[in-house]
C-alpha cells in the first residue's frame, strides 16, 4: 500500500430529511409533531423521562440498595516488571524514587502488584503489597517495608444551633 492509495474516510452523518412537503411525502401535513399541544410548538424540549407533569416513576419507586464508591480506598498501582527495568540491583524503591522515575503520577497510596518478573534485589517501601509481589521481592534478595498512608484531616462537624 503507498500513501497514494491512503483516502480519507468518510465522516458518518445522518441525512437530514425535509419534513412538511406533501401528505405522500411520509411527514406531511403535522410533519410527525401529531396535532396541537407542547410537542407540536417550536423550541419544545422535554426530559427524556418526563410525563407530563404527573409524579416520575423513579420518584414513585422506593429507593433501595447501597454504593460504597464514596468509601472506596483508591491506590496508584506499579507492577514489579516495571520496578526491575527502572531501578539498578541493590537500589531503594520508594514513593520520590518512583515519582522520579515517572511510574507513579497521581498523589494517591501506592501498591505494589505482582505483574512481571523482578530479578534484581530491592528494597521497596510502599503502602499496600499484593502477596505475589511480596513472595517474589523476598524470593528476588529484597526486603519489602510497609509505609502507613498519611490518614485524610477529619471533617468539622456541625454545631448544632442553640
Amino acid at each position: 500500500m503507498n500513501l497514494s492509495d491512503a483516502r480519507k474516510a468518510k465522516i458518518p452523518r445522518k441525512k437530514k430529511f425535509q419534513v412538511g412537503h406533501g401528505h405522500s411525502s411520509g411527514l406531511g401535513k403535522y410533519c410527525g409533531r401529531g396535532n396541537k399541544g407542547q410537542g407540536s410548538r417550536r423550541g419544545e424540549s422535554l426530559r427524556v423521562y418526563f410525563e407530563g407533569g404527573q409524579m416520575p416513576i423513579i420518584r414513585r419507586l422506593p429507593k433501595m440498595g447501597f454504593n460504597n464508591a464514596e468509601f472506596r480506598r483508591e491506590y496508584e498501582e506499579v507492577n514489579l516488571g516495571r520496578l526491575d527495568k527502572a531501578f539498578a540491583d541493590g537500589a531503594t524503591v520508594d514513593e520520590a524514587a518512583l515519582r522520579q522515575k515517572k511510574l507513579v503520577r497521581r498523589d494517591l497510596p501506592i501498591k505494589i502488584l505482582g505483574g512481571g518478573s523482578l530479578t534484581r534485589k530491592l528494597t521497596v517501601k510502599a503502602h499496600k503489597f499484593s502477596k505475589s509481589a511480596e513472595e517474589k521481592i523476598v524470593k528476588a534478595g529484597g526486603t519489602v517495608v510497609k509505609i502507613e498512608p498519611v490518614a485524610p484531616e477529619p471533617k468539622a462537624e456541625a454545631k448544632p444551633k442553640a
